[in-house]
């Protein structure tokens, strides 16, 4: 048998051979490789990072605010935990493996950065739930406290009044904070009795307590969370007379200053005007009637009401150009001072005091640290507008308030401003403004256009958030604002501090006129855009993956420079479609097992809602007619003729998925023979009640019974896709749910 030939050394070998020298070889060569991508990925990022020419500071402050809402998704301590260790591990190995390695010094910087940042943010929203959450009272209970009273909120709109008292415990043996609602009847009793019924009086009453209700449905509003960060263990009723154990010393405080500016100005300017006022002089939004709220929450004004952002730049902004304009008349003065460091002053003083006088909301405090940052800025001659003052902000917030940042203030509040910054400090708007030889009608015109785009691109950034948290959007918001938020900011508001002062003389009723002129044409204003036919848009509740996608394509957009900045119109472009094919619920299920919604067609070939109780409670209506995205009043099941109902439960067939769903629900609590429940549960697909229902009940597909839900909370179905969503799966082991976590 012949020996094969020898293959000289340098020369090229056959292709078997190659082949199995590859076989052999691989490891190596695959270590090689990954190695050589891994460089070349590194190599690529550095490029980005060091070429980009973006600021840093706004990135870190999202990663501290990711932080913080990475601790609200997580469900346990032990994945809070984890998640603090394994970003200081990323740190660590950032600064470990790019030590002195200067060609890696961007990554490095942003390894350690991150990871630090990261990690704090979890901390500090966990030890501020640690240090302020209070837990929850049991069980609703009816008896007599005595209390000192910490907040007093007038809501005449609602006939009511609102007390935030700390009582003692004494089976406890702690102090808690509560809130009760006073109907106005026994407010006015309490204040013929006595003082008045405010801050530092202690006073008896009989109240019915409840614990902080947890959200209705999937995507509600979680009370339970805002009153575990405020400190509330219970909230309920007065169902007695109020007795005042100890008046409340001499007021002149604060509180008292802005109930009686509240009332001053609704004497001067009557109707919703006046309410509207009101708010604007003093923070007092309690009058303002339910339909104007309405009104301005559908044409996307509601942010006029509520003292933030624009009303504090307002004042400061008067302030700021009043002063500088009248120390320019006084040359000694001109000569040798910095007339902007003077008005920066003066408008610091008027922020703060605008700010403490409106109540010192959160919304309001967040406003005005932004506002001191711009004077700052225009005191040392800085760009008052950019990037790095809203990150300064937002991060000075979410140090004192943490939990804000989930809360539809914060997001919204800064989702404007970053928008407006963003594109105000970009090149097409910048050359778009610049000061160029033209007729005064050409200059005013390319400003009110760009008061327009400026408003839609508000609007486009702000429409994913608000239907995230209220699942319906204004859509003539941005023609509304074009002129309201002008006239608010231009005519109202000056002429309410106008009219304050020439008070002082008695001379301000003209001015009121005034006032009330331009309110009601903004009332108007609302009224006639909300309705508009298709005004509002109503969806379903948006994933949480629908959200970040889009919060993350909109910060990208604002906050990278060039060409780079498009890329995040791609998460955005995936958000659209996934919240486009968001699947509406088929069946609704609230808390307790009372509120049944189930969405049907109907004759015009949109859809409506059955509702299985025909509640008085606007709030469990609205919320089944939100996350339903239907618009109208429901229509009660024992009214709709594919329904059968008998005193104790109604039986309702409906078509999904290809299938016949038969939803059984019952309508009290009256005791029904187990054997024919059990025979009527066996032919049903779903089963509902509002009471613990016995074993033998064993329906085809759920049993939502009140065993069920008090550890899930409410439901919603989608019998299409046959999945199930609850409010437990959101929750977690966060101190402010009673459930059980999934």
């Amino acid at each position: 048998m012949r020996e094969p030939p020898l293959v000289p050394l340098g020369e090229e070998v056959s292709r078997p051979a190659a082949a199995i020298g590859v076989a052999v070889q691989r490891p190596w060569q695959r270590g090689a490789g990954l190695s050589s991508i891994v460089r070349r990925i590194g190599d690529s990022v550095e490029h980005f990072l060091s070429s980009s020419g973006f600021d840093r500071a706004p990135w870190l402050a999202v990663v501290f605010g990711a932080g913080i809402l990475a601790w609200f998704a997580l469900n346990s301590p032990w994945q809070w935990a984890a998640v603090i260790g394994l970003s200081l591990l990323i740190a660590l190995a950032g600064s470990a493996v790019w030590r002195g390695d200067e060609e890696r010094g961007h990554i490095r910087a942003a390894t350690i950065a991150c990871g630090l940042v990261f990690a704090a943010g979890v901390a500090i929203i966990w030890l501020r739930s640690e240090l302020i959450g209070a837990e929850a009272i049991e069980r609703p209970v009816v008896e007599r406290v005595q209390g000192y009273v910490l907040d007093r909120e007038d809501q005449p709109a609602q006939e009511r009044t609102r007390l935030t008292l700390a009582i003692r415990d004494a089976e406890a043996g702690v102090a808690r904070k509560i809130r009760i609602n006073v109907p106005l009847e026994k407010m006015e009793e309490a204040q013929i009795a006595g003082p008045l019924l405010v801050e530092g009086a202690v006073i008896k009453a009989r109240v019915r307590l409840m614990p902080p209700a947890s959200p209705m449905l999937p995507g509600s509003y979680d009370f339970a969370r805002a009153a575990w960060f405020k400190g509330l263990a219970a909230t309920g009723s007065v169902i007695g007379p109020i007795e005042i154990v100890e008046p409340a010393p001499q007021s002149s405080g604060l509180p008292a200053v802005q109930r009686v500016l509240s009332s001053h100005v609704r004497e001067r300017v009557d109707g919703s005007a006046g309410t509207i006022a009101a708010a604007f002089a003093s923070g007092d939004r309690g009058a303002i009637a339910e339909a104007d709220e309405e009104a301005m929450r559908d044409a996307g004004l509601t942010h006029l009401l509520s003292i933030s952002g624009l009303h504090v730049s307002a004042v400061i902004a008067a302030a700021y150009f009043l002063a500088i304009k009248l120390l320019a008349l006084f040359p000694p003065i001109a000569l040798r001072v910095r007339l902007p460091v003077i008005a920066a002053g003066v408008g610091a003083l008027s922020g703060v005091g605008y700010t403490l006088l409106t109540g010192a909301e959160v919304p309001t405090v967040r406003s005005c640290a932004a506002a001191m940052l711009v004077l700052i800025a225009l005191a040392m001659g800085r760009d008052a507008l950019s990037l790095r003052m809203v990150a300064a902000a937002a991060v000075f917030v979410m140090l004192l308030w943490p939990e804000s940042i989930v809360g539809p203030s914060f997001q919204m509040s800064f989702s404007a401003v970053v928008a407006i910054v963003a594109l105000h400090s970009s090149g097409a708007a910048r050359t778009f403004l610049a000061p160029r030889e033209e007729p005064w009608w050409r200059r005013s015109g390319r400003q009110i256009t760009m008061l327009f785009i400026t408003g839609m691109i508000i609007e486009i950034a702000l429409m994913p958030i608000v239907l995230f948290h209220f699942h319906r959007s204004g859509v003539y918001g941005a023609f509304a604002n074009v002129i309201a938020i002008p006239m608010v900011t231009f005519i109202s508001m000056p002429l309410i501090a106008f009219g304050l002062f020439l008070d002082l003389l008695g001379l301000g009723q003209p001015v009121w006129w005034l006032v009330q002129q331009s309110l009601d044409a903004l009332l108007a204003i609302a009224h006639f855009t909300s309705s508009r036919p298709g005004a509002v848009k109503l969806m379903p509740q948006m994933g949480y993956g629908t959200i970040a996608l889009f919060v993350c394509g909109a910060l990208w957009l604002a906050l990278w420079n060039g060409r780079a900045r498009l890329i995040g119109f791609v998460p955005a472009t995936v958000a659209t479609a996934m919240l486009v094919l968001t699947p509406i619920p088929d069946v609704l299920i609230g808390r307790e097992g009372r509120h049944v919604g189930i969405t049907v067609p109907n004759q015009d070939g949109g859809r409506q809602l059955l509702s299985l109780r025909d509640s008085r409670s606007s709030y469990s209506r609205d919320n089944l007619l939100e996350l339903a995205s239907v618009t109208g009043d429901p229509v009660p099941i024992a009214q709709w003729s594919g329904a059968q109902c008998s005193t104790e439960f109604c039986i309702l067939e409906i078509e999904r998925g290809g299938r016949t769903w038969v939803i059984m629900m019952a309508r009290n609590r009256d005791l029904v023979e187990e054997r024919a429940l059990a025979a009527a549960c066996e032919r049903s697909d779903i089963v509902v009640a509002d009471r613990f229902l016995p074993r033998s009940c064993s329906p085809r597909w759920l049993k939502a019974d009140r065993g069920m839900l008090e550890r899930t909370g409410g439901l919603s179905l989608d019998l299409t896709n046959q999945k199930v969503k609850s409010v437990a799966s959101v929750q977690g082991q966060h101190g402010w749910w009673r459930g059980e976590s999934e």
